[in-house]
């Protein structure tokens, strides 16, 4: 055993379980399962072009050493994005804790009962810091949470306004850089018209729906909205705030002064800087706009025996249920960051953050008026952390890079900086002294902070915050720990069995990949900061988008997308850009089958697209003929096709590329949905079978971890015309030399989390990555051999193989009165999450195993679906009290002194006789989401207050 091979560690099946495995699924050997399985015409007749593999050793040595070429200055740039302290306890109990960052989206909420009470931590926090009724479980950025907000307020407009088209949204030009070229992109092929402007001269015309404003501005200055948002409200325009929100510790809260929507990031609360990303940002608003509220809102509801109980609220905002009717296609939160945020503000309390508020407007305030002292003017009449200097800024720029600090320059006579909670006087009197030697004057040291605000009473919070037990609790580390630990134990991650949704590959997230992501080298970069401050990052970065070519066959590469729908939304509007650069600007007719991801035409909509559905036959494939005649129809406008390749049923269509000669043919582009690439990596790519660009699933393929619903990352890859269009960003250049406006806020999207996928590709090497994917299909074909006596699988290919994934098909255990829901139940009692439910097809599961998974895990699964099968076959539609109705089953009820089931415990408890050996307990029962949306509950106020 060649004990220094990644790919052996990754790669579940032993060599020695591949005879066995072979001969269940009827194949000679591994290449005649790939060939009955793959079409030929596909498969590519060269090994990727890649290095050869590292070992986790030298690739940990590769990465230090490449981390070295980072410096890591102090930064004061600001811009949305400030250095905060990570607490020791949850970056060690949260951040680099596989129970929480293996996790997956919290759709059964019966087996994710401690991260849902985490993320109503979170919401709690933001909706009593912004004021608001209600918020959501994050979103991805500022910016793209205010182009959301943008969105909604489109969306509820009155009646009068959508008669009338009145379709101005104001932006203030206090605005941060990168939020308005997102709400640039987002605001033109939905006909909305941005004007931006001074807030304090804008004239509330008719023609407007939505303001956004900046608490408090880019520059740093503090204004009062209240009199702006008022005079809005009389001219029934809706108002958005982009909010700070540590500062909402210190002043009046947007609610307070009216606000319609507040939006923002949580990075200051705890979550390092990381090159831009991945962040938690936040979104609340009134309770009476929660239907078109964009992402996952988590609610309190009860279970079935009336106990308090956590799920995911009005999941009809979920993108596969609303698709074309969709207001947003963001179906990522960033889980994982606004479970660290949400504890941060745990283990602070309101206690603990209005003293980190308070010291770090103390440290702006002494140092404006030390460097007052020295004849540098500070011109914000109201600030909280900015303060805006005049001064001569290349002067100071190349003293404070000399002392290894960054400021923020507006321009030839502006120097910005930015303060933060790593600010210590040390600091503070370092940079008095860099302006001391720019003016050729005596530098005055700083003993001690100014303690009174600059921003005056009226400005000054006088409402209360965080007042429940939880943020007045767990003050010392033993006690967060525990607490951190508490909630762990209720949810069933990768740290305990496979989660085999389909969809979703959830495979190995190797802690080699992780282990970067806590290196400050790596971690501290201000998104903003000099290319020649972060040259450990452009050639990572540089090198992944280059491994990523060279994986998916094209020419080009952006990583700024933050998730895979803003990764489809960025591939459509690459291609509409691309249309409008020939004059094709009435191109916007998008084919999409009707088998597609949800997202798929909720992502065509905000992009300006008439959406058109194919048809798909009743084998799952796409209907050639159906696709060959719309195309045709519309070949005068026609943009694109959105196809995913294998397809959503788990098959490899052998007229893929019969398909996308017919859009080229017809004028079109074919945008390749990603999110199966599991099943192409080395044996074919979206190149090969004629797609022009395609998102990638960096946190499904290329083993970024889940998070328990983000971080996700969804680069796109585009052929080489379409190269010029990839997307800029407004401080640090980015894209091609024709280039959309931003996709999301940073530069590089979130590239901290890039450093687990590029390890992945180093580690594996060409062969490595075919491996894996012969390995992913070998383990989906086993489970299909295995279960297709007990479950019919609903679609296959010509050979009668699946590809990486398949679908069971529960309908006819509806005539034993058992639901496919009753299955994902009950499979919580055998210790596994549920496959995919009722996607793609309503009354099935979709299984992928992935590549990670051994043998005898994939065993184990299977024998829990086969006893699962008795047990449907032992119940009948006239009795509602059997095993699978009362799944699943809580330690409190197989512990209490009385048992009335018409089954034993045991067969409740421990059905197999393996699962006695590593037991996970449901926290709640099976919980009443019907309950939780009639009453609404989204923060930890105690039920009994709403009753």
């Amino acid at each position: 055993m060649r004990t220094d091979a990644f790919a052996l560690r990754h790669i579940g099946p032993r060599e020695n379980d591949l005879p066995e495995m072979l001969k269940a699924i009827g194949a000679a050997d591994m290449d005649q399962l790939i060939y009955e399985t793959i079409p030929n015409d596909i498969r590519l007749k060269a090994p990727l072009d890649l290095e050869p593999a590292m070992t986790e050793y030298e690739f940990l040595n590769h990465i230090r050493k490449l981390g070295t070429k980072n410096k890591v200055f102090s930064s004061y740039i600001g811009l949305g994005y400030h250095a905060a302290i990570v607490p020791a306890v949850i970056q060690r109990n949260i951040f680099e804790n596989p129970g929480w960052y293996t996790a997956y989206t919290p759709y059964q909420a019966e087996i994710a009962q401690g991260r849902l009470e985490a993320i109503l931590n979170y919401q709690t926090v933001v909706i009593e810091l912004t004021g608001m009724e209600i918020a959501n479980a994050s979103l991805l950025d500022e910016s793209t949470a205010a182009a959301e907000a943008m969105a909604l307020l489109f969306d509820v407009r009155t009646r009068d306004q959508k008669k009338n088209n009145s379709n101005k949204f104001f932006v203030s030009e206090e605005i941060l850089p990168q939020t308005l070229s997102v709400l640039q992109t987002r605001s033109t092929p939905i006909g909305i018209e941005l004007v931006v402007g001074n807030h304090e001269t804008f004239d509330f015309s008719s023609d407007f729906f939505g303001a956004m404003l900046q608490y408090p501005g880019k520059h740093g200055q503090i204004h009062d909205y209240a009199g702006f948002i008022a005079k809005a409200k009389q001219n029934e325009i809706k108002t958005a705030v982009a909010a700070d929100i540590l500062s909402l510790v210190k002043l009046v809260s947007p609610g307070e002064m009216g606000a319609d929507v507040v939006v923002g990031t949580t990075q200051r609360f705890g979550i390092p800087l990381g090159y831009g990303g991945p962040h938690a940002a936040f979104f609340a608003t009134k309770e009476e706009y929660k239907r078109s509220m964009p992402g996952r809102i988590i609610g309190v509801t009860q279970d079935a025996n009336g106990n308090r109980a956590l799920r995911m609220a009005l999941q009809t905002r979920e993108q596969h249920i609303k698709r074309d009717k969709a207001t947003s296609n963001i179906c990522t939160a960033q889980v994982l960051l606004a479970v660290m945020a949400g504890m941060y503000a745990v283990y602070h309390g309101p206690k603990g953050l209005k003293y980190i508020a308070e010291k770090v407007h103390a440290s702006a305030v002494t140092t404006a008026e030390a460097l007052n002292k020295l004849g540098v003017y500070q011109t914000n009449s109201a600030f909280f952390d900015t303060i805006m200097l005049k001064a001569d800024a290349q002067k100071v720029k190349a003293i404070a890079e000399r002392q290894e600090v960054n400021f923020y320059y507006p321009d030839l006579e502006t120097v910005q900086i930015a303060f933060n909670e790593t600010t210590s006087s040390e600091n503070i009197n370092k940079i008095i002294r860099i302006f001391a030697e720019a003016t050729g004057k005596d530098a005055v040291e700083i003993t001690e902070l100014e303690s009174h605000n600059s921003f005056g009473d009226h400005m000054e919070r006088k409402s209360t915050f965080l007042q429940h037990d939880v943020f007045n609790s767990y003050h010392s580390e033993s006690a967060l720990m525990r607490y951190i630990k508490k909630l762990e134990r209720k949810d069933l991650s990768l740290n305990h069995s496979m989660i085999s949704l389909g969809s979703c590959t959830m495979k190995l997230n190797a802690a080699a990949e992780m282990l970067p992501l806590s290196m400050g080298i790596w971690n501290n970069i201000h998104p903003f900061a000099p290319l020649d401050q972060a040259e450990g990052y452009q050639i990572m970065l540089k090198k992944l988008e280059q491994q990523l070519n060279v994986v998916t066959g094209f020419a080009g590469t952006t990583l700024q997308p933050n998730s895979g729908a803003q990764g489809e939304y960025a591939g459509l509007m690459v291609i509409r850009a691309y249309h409008l650069s020939r004059g094709d600007d009435h191109r916007n007719v998008c084919l999409i089958p009707s088998s597609a991801h949800g997202t798929n035409p909720a992502s065509a909509a905000m992009a300006g697209m008439t959406i058109v559905v194919t048809k798909t036959l009743e084998n799952g494939n796409v209907d050639v003929e159906d696709l060959r005649a719309k195309a045709i129809e519309h070949k005068d406008n026609l943009s694109c096709l959105m196809v995913t390749y294998p397809s959503t049923h788990g098959v490899y269509e052998s007229a893929i590329r019969e398909i996308t000669q017919i859009i080229h043919d017809n004028g079109g582009q074919v945008y390749m949905d990603g999110a199966n690439m599991n099943a192409q990596v080395g044996l074919t790519n979206p190149a090969t079978i004629g797609a022009d660009v395609c998102h990638l699933n960096l946190h499904k393929t290329f083993a970024i971890p889940h998070g328990g619903g983000g971080p996700g990352v969804g680069p796109i890859c585009v052929a080489s015309h379409l190269v010029p269009f990839l997307p800029t960003n407004p401080v640090i250049p980015t894209g091609g030399n024709n280039p959309i406006t931003a996709i999301s806020a940073a530069p590089w999207g979130s590239a901290l989390v890039c450093l687990i996928s590029y390890g992945y590709i180093c580690m594996l090497g060409a062969e490595g990555l075919t491996n894996a994917t012969k390995y992913a299909i070998l383990n989906a074909n086993y489970i299909k051999t295995k279960l297709e006596e007990h479950y019919p699988i609903l679609y296959t290919g010509e050979c009668n193989r699946a590809a990486h994934e398949m679908i069971l098909d529960c309908r006819s255990f509806k005539q034993n009165g058992i639901e496919v829901s009753d299955i994902a139940k009950r499979l919580m009692d055998y210790g596994f999450h549920a496959p995919t439910v009722s996607f793609p097809v309503a009354g099935t599961l979709m299984v992928e195993p992935t590549e990670s998974e051994d043998l005898s895990e994939l065993d184990r699964f299977c024998d829990a679906m086969i006893s699962i099968r008795k047990e449907i076959e032992a119940s009948n539609a006239d009795d509602h009290n059997n095993v699978l109705k009362n799944a699943p089953h809580t330690l409190a009820m197989l512990t209490s002194d009385t048992w009335t089931m018409p089954y034993t415990r045991e067969q409740a408890a421990f059905p197999l006789e393996y699962i006695a050996e590593n037991k996970f307990w449901p926290s709640v029962r099976r919980v009443d989401d019907a309950f939780g949306d009639r009453n609404l509950i989204c923060s930890c106020a105690p039920i009994e207050a709403y009753m």
